[in-house]
């Protein structure tokens, strides 16, 4: 999830779905509420660290924390030179996600594939719109901060995307570079609160209207495909943290235009065998699950 979470256009909900990860990871951020207090009091604080799945929250954000700074580096530097193999891949892993949330739904409905429809249209509208350019306020940071955390958790949008759109990404990147306090503890309050907040309505959605709620989902990973496509020009740049050019607005060509346009390889058999290398990654995700499933009934 960290490694996936460093991507822009790639979500680590995503990979909590098709690791069968996500529902306990709402379950256990759900239960962080006022209600821990009544259990340290009357229990201790073992109990109330077992009552929100302690242990298994501690692994996966150590995970992320441990992939973030071990994996982002080597992540960042497989885009900027080797990046259509990488997109390859992460478009295989996606392509068969939406092939494995499919196979969660029971009944298909006029209603729900609407909802699948309109899953679509919001991810593939959200990778169209524009970067804007938001004010650098601590209100800014906190906002910025609850809405890109959300995608930790909402399969098919990523939260470094996010923040690329609102113009707040370089900010955050220089406030983590300066180590400028205040404005990374209004980004964590933000934060904190926004995943504690979107935790709650996700699971209840999940729970209430599941197969409603998967494929819309299904849509919104469906929709960011093009922003993952690997053969881009690039129409626009921005400037870094570190004061690099960097591509900030990016059109999608064939195999064959971008061997046209930018005169380098297009890779066509690196990108299929990595495509197929994602597939196989959620296939045997998916046929492990499975088979767990079946030893434990």
């Amino acid at each position: 999830m960290g490694a996936a979470d460093v991507v822009p256009g790639v979500s680590g909900g995503t990979i909590a779905f098709i690791t069968g990860i996500l529902d306990p990871l709402l379950d256990g951020i759900r239960n962080i509420n006022v209600s821990l207090f009544g259990i340290i009091k009357q229990q201790g604080i073992k109990a109330a660290f077992m009552h929100i799945n302690g242990p298994f929250l501690l692994c996966v954000f150590g995970g992320i924390l441990t992939s973030i700074f071990t994996l982002a580096k080597l992540i960042s530097w497989l885009l900027a030179t080797h990046p259509i193999p990488v997109w390859s891949f992460f478009f295989g892993l996606i392509i068969y996600s939406v092939v494995h949330m499919v196979k969660q739904v029971e009944k298909f409905t006029a209603l729900r594939i609407l909802m699948f429809i309109g899953g679509v249209a919001f991810a593939w509208a959200i990778t169209v719109l524009h970067p804007i350019e938001l004010q650098i306020t601590y209100l800014n940071f906190f906002f910025c901060g609850a809405i890109a955390i959300c995608a930790m958790i909402l399969p098919g949008i990523s939260g470094s995307f996010i923040l690329l759109l609102l113009g707040m990404y370089p900010a955050v990147l220089a406030a983590a570079k300066g180590f400028e306090i205040v404005y990374l503890a209004c980004f964590a309050i933000g934060a904190a609160i926004g995943l504690l907040s979107f935790s709650h309505v996700l699971s209840a959605l999940l729970r209430k209207c599941h197969d409603a709620t998967v494929l819309f989902l299904t849509g919104l990973m469906l929709g960011t495909l093009g922003k993952i496509w690997p053969w881009k020009e690039v129409i626009s740049w921005r400037e870094n943290s570190k004061g690099e050019q960097v591509p900030l607005l990016e059109q999608n060509l064939s195999p064959f235009q971008f061997e046209q346009v930018t005169g380098e390889s297009s890779q066509i058999v690196v990108a299929i065998v990595c495509t197929f290398v994602g597939i196989g990654l959620v296939w045997g995700l998916e046929y492990v699950g499975r088979k767990a499933k079946t030893q434990a009934a």
